[in-house]
């Protein structure tokens, strides 16, 4: 599994650091070379632009693993940007 944790830190203090989005992401084809995975993301309430928290679960198919996992993480984000616009 691989989960990203995406942080805020305030004035670049690490003290008062905070996560704001986190997503956990699941291969479900047996760690085929073109796999698929399931994919869970939240983030947190946003009073810059006044949204509540929220958290959703979907999936991100045919992604090659022999490419960078930074590949794969910008498709999961893809997917969850996409997906917050449908709250």
């Amino acid at each position: 599994m691989l989960r990203v944790t995406i942080e805020i830190w305030p004035g670049g203090d690490k003290a008062r650091a905070r996560a704001i989005a986190i997503a956990s992401v699941a291969n479900i084809s047996e760690l085929a070379e073109v796999s698929d995975y399931a994919v869970s993301v939240t983030e947190g309430e946003n009073p810059i632009s006044s949204t509540p928290p929220w958290s959703r679960r979907g999936h991100v198919f045919q992604h090659d693993r022999r490419s960078s996992v930074w590949a794969l993480v910008a498709k999961v984000a893809a997917w969850a940007a996409e997906d917050a616009g449908k709250r």
